[in-house]
This record gives structure tokens, sequence and C-alpha cells, in this order.
């Protein structure tokens, strides 16, 4: 293997820890809820301990930017690791709940920053049309990492509950790869050099915002789909978690595939037909009376938002200065983990007014109508262009 090949393979490697922190631990989530079952508040807490990575991979990825900029990247980036370790298989050896939701939050700063810092070097090792391809292969190689990682974490749980949390320990054996691999780019020495910061440009506000409306939508999935899928008569816990795989499956596919749409669409247009496609997913979700009608919503579902994420990545990599790139995605991270954490807390109190079809179908018409405003900046800019 080439240096370049050992390079991009940390790369990912590393890349594969984001997808880690929140979802591994999922199929451990009933009985830890029955060991804790005691307590008060003991559901939610558990409840909390999946999804309080998110809220302070959020917290911490803005600061992490601004950290990288001034001090380079990896040094932070092996620190990250080291921290990720530690708190990440803290749910193996600690007894107290209230503990292991701290484990949690420590996590999610280890990973706002191990993040930030990743997607940082993808900008910084690579350009156009390398660039471009590597965007794609990186989420779709996150996506496949999910799905191989929820697996193994529900074959581990059959073990114990605590057993999954060890999954978090192959930082460290990745730890060497990053150390060896890895280089520090040139970027910081033209930081020190500029008099001046360059302002961010004002079109990433409407990505960043737009990267979080996407993941509180596609949230909906693993958060309601369980429940959705128990109505319809399926009992298996596996067939559900095959359903969920679906589109982790499929958003691969579209990721894997995006250096291609790019060459054939615009950034805005991808966007378009992204939430288009996701739009039908949800629609197909709600008509559902059938487990294999749902199989088929999860792969629109997963297709739409595959070609999506690199899309931001990419644009985001495209415009930000290279002198603050790091602040710039980490702003991009904070939105995108923002979104997974405000879901579920905007969605459950409506499922409790609505059936879960209807919100299905709710979040396909908002997604249908951010297709539509896509299409509208498409031709404008088309416009200005000609212009």
């Amino acid at each position: 293997m080439t240096n370049n090949g050992a390079l991009k393979l940390t790369v990912l490697l590393v890349s594969s820890l984001t997808i880690m922190s929140v979802i591994t631990i999922s199929p451990a989530l009933p009985a830890m809820s029955s060991e804790f079952s005691g307590l008060p508040n003991g559901q939610f807490i558990v409840q909390m301990v999946l999804t309080i990575p998110a809220l302070f991979i959020a917290i911490t990825s803005p600061i992490a930017g601004i950290l990288i900029d001034r001090y380079g990247r990896l040094k932070l980036l092996w620190a990250s690791m080291v921290l990720y370790a530690i708190a990440g298989t803290g749910g193996f050896y600690l007894e107290n709940l209230y503990q292991i939701l701290i484990s949690r939050a420590i996590l999610g700063i280890a990973v706002g920053m191990s993040m930030t810092i990743v997607i940082t070097l993808i900008a910084d090792y690579f350009e156009g049309q390398e660039r471009q391809k590597f965007t794609g292969i990186q989420v779709a190689f996150m996506s496949m990492g999910g799905i191989v990682l929820v697996s193994l974490g529900g074959f581990l749980t059959d073990i114990s509950w605590r057993t999954p949390f060890l999954i978090y320990a192959l930082s460290l054996v990745f730890l060497p790869m990053a150390i060896l691999h890895l280089y520090e780019p040139k970027v910081e020495k033209r930081v020190q050099q500029s008099g001046h910061q360059p302002k961010t440009p004002s079109i990433i506000w409407l990505l960043v915002f737009n990267t979080m409306i996407m993941w509180i939508i596609f949230f909906i999935l693993p958060v309601h789909l369980p429940f959705h899928l128990k109505a319809l008569g399926v009992e298996k816990n596996a067939l559900i978690g095959i359903a969920v795989a679906v589109s982790t499956l499929f958003s691969a596919v579209s990721a894997f595939s995006y250096s291609k749409i790019k060459g054939k669409l615009t950034y805005y247009s991808i966007f378009f037909a992204g939430y288009l496609i996701m739009a039908i997913g949800l629609a197909l979700t709600s008509w559902a009376t059938s487990y294999g009608m749902v199989l088929v919503a999860m792969s629109f579902a997963g297709f739409g938002i595959g070609m999506m994420i690199p899309n931001t990545n990419l644009w985001v990599m495209q415009i930000a200065p290279p002198e603050i790139r790091g602040k710039v995605i980490g702003k991009l991270t904070m939105f995108w983990f923002m979104g997974q954490f405000l879901s579920p807390i905007i969605t459950l109190p409506l499922a409790k007014r609505f059936s879960l079809p209807s919100i299905f179908m709710l979040a396909a018409i908002l997604l249908s109508v951010l297709a539509f405003t896509f299409l509208i900046l498409h031709f404008k800019h088309r416009k200005r262009e000609v212009e």
C-alpha cells in the first residue's frame, strides 16, 4: 500500500469513530433499561445515554475548529482519540448510571474534536476531483461502518449489555496509524503570517442550517420506525434492525456514487434531488401496510440523504478560506449533531398527539418544500451565471 493509500485508510478508519459514538450501543438499551429500572427516571436517563454525545459534539465542534486553526490538527486528534477510548468504554466498568451518562458526555467532546479535525484534514489533503471522490467514499465508509458496528453491538449485547462499550477501545487500535500516516498540513503557517482573518462566506449559514433541518427530519426514522413496524405487526427486533440498516446501506450506495452525480449536477440540484427522493421515502413509510413496503421506503430515504451529506461537506470545503477552515467546519459539525439531538425532542411530543403515519407524511411534505426551494435557488444561480 502506498503512503497515500495508508493515509486515506487512516482517515476513513478515524471517520468511523464518529458513527460508533452514538449508535453502537443502541442494541443494549432495553437491557440497560431493565438493569436501572429501579432508579427514578431510569428509562429516560438510559435514553439520554444514547443521545447526549450528540449534544456535546455540537457544543465542542466550533471550539475545536478554532483550536485546530490556531494550534494545528494532529496533536488534538491524538488527544481526542485517547479520550474517546477512556470515555467510550466507561459503560463497561462504571457501576453508576449517572457516571455512565457523564462518560458519554465526555465521549461527545472527544468526537466533536475528532470529527471536525477529520473533515478539515480531508479539505487540507485533497483538492479538485480527488477531494470530490474521497468525500463521497468517506460518507459511504461511515455508513457501512454503522451497519457493521450496530450488528456487532447486537451480538455483544447477547453476552452482556456492558460488552458493546468495549468497541470504543478501537480508537486505540487506530491511534498508531494516525501517528504514523497522517501529517500536519502547512495551513497554520499561512494563518500566523497573515495579518487578517478572512470572513466566513454568508452561504455557509444556509448550508449549516440546512444540515440541521436535514438531520432533524431524517432522525424521525430511527426514533419512530420501530414503533411503526410494531404497529404493522413486525415483532422481531432483528427485522426492525434490518429495516434501519437498509436506509444506511442505500445511503452508502448513494454517497459512494456522489462523485459521478456531482459530475452531472450542481450543488443546488443535488439538494433538490436528495430531498425529493427522501420525501418519496417518508411518504411510502406513511402509506406502508407491509414490511416489504417499509424496506422499499427505507431505500429511498437512505439514497436521498446519502447524496446530500457529501454534497454539504464538499461545498463547505470548497468555499471555506484555508485560514479559518477548521472554524467553518466546526460550525458544520455543530449543526449536524444539533439536528440529531433535537430530532427526538421535537418529534416525540408530536408522536403523542398525532399518528405515526401522519408524522411521516408531514415530514414528506416538508422535504418536498425544501426540494423545490433548492430548485428555485438552482435556477436563480443559473440566471446569475448567464448575466
